[in-house]
């Protein structure tokens, strides 16, 4: 995933699931790891899986890391 804009995952809804932005665009609304790689492949990046998506430093997860996706 380098050279790519950075990545934000906003905390989860109280509905569930984690809106996604890259570069100002909403792509949808994540309910797991493989939901915003699927986003990220279809935005353009094909090496992205749930692993990158986990450990990737240009995702900015909002309101808790990569493990938490209902609201508190």
């Amino acid at each position: 995933m380098s050279g790519v804009l950075p990545v934000i995952v906003y905390p989860p809804s109280p509905t569930g699931g984690r809106r996604v932005r890259v570069d100002g665009e909403i792509l949808g609304l994540a309910h797991n790891l493989r939901d915003v790689a699927e986003f990220l492949r279809r935005a353009g990046l094909d090496d992205v899986d749930e692993t990158a998506v986990e450990t990737s430093a240009l995702i900015d997860w909002r309101g808790g890391g990569p493990d938490v996706w209902s609201a508190p």
